[in-house]
C-alpha cells in the first residue's frame, strides 16, 4: 500500500516542476520579449523583441518638423526628415516591459492589454542637422553679424543695428536644439537654452545709443495727416526722409521734407487734372475738373512740417491729427474729392440725378444746351457755388425770369425752365437752352431746398 501510495504523489510533484519550470521559462522569455495578447499603439507585440516592436512603431510614427524660436520671436523650421531623423521608443518600451514582466504576463489570458505610448525620443544624423541648423536665416544673420552698435538707414527708415545686445552664440543653439531633441521635444526656444550672450559696449557703441535715443523722440511725434477718407501717419520710414543722420549728429533734409510733401500732392490734387467717374448708366467716363477739385498748399505743408517734427518736437503719448492747408479744398476731402454726394448730369441720356451718401435722392429729365446752335453745355466737374430765388436770367436776345437759379460755373446753372412742356430725349439737339440745365419747376423746387453750396456737379456726355 505505501508504494502505491508513493506513486501518485511523486506524479504530483513531477507536474508540479513541470509547471513551474514552463512557468519560469515563460517568465524569463517575456523578460526580453512582449506577453500574450500585448497590444501598443494599435501593433500586436506578443512574442517580439524590445527592437522589433520599436522598429514597427518608428515606421508609423511621423517625423515631426522641428520648429526653433529666437529672441525677437522669429521662427525657423527644419524638416528632421532631411537629418535622417528617426523615432526611437525604446526607452519607453524598456520600461513598459519591465512593469509587465514575470508573473504579470498570467493576467494577459484574462483579456487583451492595449497600451499607448507618447514618450517618443529621435535619433538622426548629428552632422546633416548641422548643415541644415547653419542654413537658417537669422544662424547665418548672426553668424555675419558683426559685434558693434550702429544706426543705419533701411528701407522701414532710420534703425538701431544692436550686434552687442541678444548676440547669438550659434554653437550654443545647436547643443542647445540637440538636447532637446534626445529628450522627444521639436520646440525649441533658443532664449530657455541660454543661447544668447550681452556683449559690452565700447565709447563708439555708446554714442550711436545717444543718437538712437535722439531719433527715438523724433519717431514719437505721433502725428497723423488727416486726408478726410485716408488717415496717412508719420511713420518711422516717413519720417526718416525728413532726416539726414552724419556721424554722430541729425540733421534736417528739408529737400526730403519737399519731396513727400509734392508726392502728397500729387496724389491728392485734382486742379486742372481729369477724373473718372462712374455715371448712373453703367460705365466709368473722364471728366475734366473745371472749377472744382482740390489743391494742398505745399508751402505752408513744408513750413508745418519742419516746425512740428524738427524745430519743436514733441513726444506724444496719443496721437494728433493734423488737416494740411489747402489752395483748394473740394466738398468733400480723400483721393475722391467727388465723394458720395454730389449732382450728376449725363447730357447724352437729358438726366440729372442727385445723389446723398451715395443714395439716388432725385432723378429727373432735363433739357440742357442746344447743340444744333452750338449752345452745348460743356463738359465738366464744377460745383454749387451760390442759390438765389427769383432770379432774371439775361443774355442777347433773351431775359428769362426763373425761380430756382443754382449756378455752377459762370453764366451756367441749373433752373426751372417754365416755358417748357417737355423735358428729356433729343430736345437739346434743335430747340435746348443757351447753355444751362433746364428742370421742371417742381423738381427744381426739391433739387433747390435739398442741394448745398459747395456740392460737385459733374457733367458729361
Amino acid at each position: 500500500m505505501k508504494k502505491w501510495f508513493r506513486i501518485p504523489i511523486l506524479i504530483l510533484l513531477c507536474g508540479f516542476f513541470v509547471v513551474m519550470a514552463g512557468a519560469l521559462a515563460l517568465a524569463f522569455y517575456y523578460r526580453n520579449n512582449f506577453p500574450v495578447n500585448t497590444w501598443i499603439n494599435g501593433i500586436y507585440c506578443t512574442g517580439k523583441s524590445i527592437e522589433e516592436v520599436n522598429a514597427e512603431l518608428a515606421e508609423q510614427t511621423e517625423i515631426p518638423i522641428l520648429i526653433i524660436e529666437t529672441v525677437n520671436g522669429e521662427t525657423g523650421k527644419i524638416d528632421l526628415r532631411e537629418a535622417d531623423a528617426k523615432a526611437d521608443y525604446s526607452s519607453a518600451l524598456k520600461t513598459y516591459l519591465h512593469q509587465n514582466a514575470t508573473y504579470r504576463w498570467i493576467k494577459h489570458f484574462e483579456k487583451p492589454v492595449s497600451a499607448t505610448l507618447e514618450e517618443v525620443r529621435y535619433t538622426w544624423d548629428s552632422e546633416k542637422l548641422k548643415a541644415l541648423f547653419e542654413e537658417l536665416s537669422f544662424v547665418q544673420e548672426a553668424d555675419c553679424s558683426v559685434p558693434g552698435v550702429k544706426v543705419i538707414l533701411t528701407d522701414e527708415g532710420y534703425v538701431l543695428q544692436d550686434g552687442n545686445t541678444d548676440h547669438l552664440n550659434s554653437r550654443k543653439a545647436l547643443q542647445y536644439v540637440e538636447s532637446c531633441l534626445r529628450m522627444g521635444e521639436h520646440n525649441v526656444v533658443l532664449k530657455d537654452g541660454g543661447c544668447y550672450e550681452n556683449l559690452k559696449d565700447n565709447a563708439q557703441d555708446k554714442a550711436q545709443r545717444m543718437l538712437w535715443s535722439q531719433l527715438e523722440e523724433i519717431f514719437a511725434c505721433n502725428l497723423i495727416y488727416d486726408m478726410g477718407e485716408e488717415k496717412i501717419p508719420l511713420t518711422q520710414a516717413i519720417l526718416s526722409q525728413f532726416l539726414i543722420v552724419d556721424g554722430e549728429s541729425i540733421q534736417l533734409n528739408p529737400e526730403g521734407i519737399q519731396s513727400w510733401v509734392d508726392e502728397l500732392a500729387l496724389a491728392y490734387n485734382t486742379v486742372n487734372t481729369t477724373g473718372k467717374f462712374q455715371s448712373t448708366r453703367g460705365d466709368i467716363v473722364e471728366v475734366p475738373y473745371v472749377t472744382y477739385g482740390t489743391e494742398l498748399n505745399t508751402k505752408e505743408e513744408v513750413l508745418w512740417l519742419t516746425e512740428n517734427v524738427w524745430e519743436n518736437r514733441t513726444v506724444r503719448t496719443q496721437p494728433e491729427y493734423h488737416v494740411p492747408a489747402y489752395l483748394k479744398e473740394g466738398f468733400t476731402r480723400g483721393l475722391n474729392d467727388i465723394g458720395d454726394t454730389y449732382i450728376e448730369v449725363d447730357m447724352t441720356l437729358q438726366h440729372l440725378y442727385y445723389y446723398v451718401g451715395g443714395e439716388l435722392s432725385l432723378k429727373t429729365d432735363v433739357v440742357t444746351g442746344n447743340t444744333k446752335r452750338k449752345m452745348g453745355t460743356p463738359e465738366g466737374i464744377n460745383y454749387v457755388y451760390n442759390k438765389q430765388r427769383n432770379r432774371v436770367l439775361r443774355g442777347p436776345g433773351y431775359a428769362s425770369p426763373v425761380k430756382y437759379w443754382v449756378p455752377v460755373k459762370g453764366a451756367i446753372g441749373i433752373h426751372d425752365a417754365s416755358w417748357r412742356s417737355e423735358f428729356g430725349g433729343e430736345i437739346y439737339k434743335t430747340s435746348g437752352s443757351h447753355g444751362c440745365i433746364n428742370v421742371p419747376t417742381d423738381v427744381m423746387a426739391e433739387l433747390y431746398d435739398m442741394v448745398e453750396i459747395g456740392t460737385p456737379v459733374v457733367m458729361f456726355y
